[in-house]
């Protein structure tokens, strides 16, 4: 998804350190483990999560744009105005409606 958003190599080398070379450590009674490295993914509370979820979102709203244009995919008609509604998105949800 970051490459289909024309990020540069760099920043897609930067983002896949951030999720594969990092170091971690856990509190146990307010007292520090040692650090082990982490294996693969994100992990509850990262910084970098919402980041990630923005650049994921921006190109799931265009892959949307371009179904509906070619007539791949309906919206759900709401109202009586007849207001197309599609792809809703709050937070970390994502909500399809067609």
């Amino acid at each position: 998804m970051i490459k289909r958003s024309s990020f540069e190599g760099k920043w897609i080398h930067w983002i896949k350190g951030c999720l594969t070379l990092g170091t971690i450590l856990v509190l146990v009674n307010s007292n520090p483990t040692s650090e082990f490295l982490v294996q693969k993914g994100l992990r509850q509370g990262d910084p970098l999560t919402p980041f990630l979820f923005t650049i994921v979102s921006e190109r799931l709203c265009g892959i949307m744009r371009e179904a509906i244009e070619r007539n791949l995919y309906t919206s759900f008609l709401v109202g009586d105005g007849n207001v197309k509604v599609n792809l809703l998105q709050y937070a970390n949800d994502t909500f399809f409606f067609g």
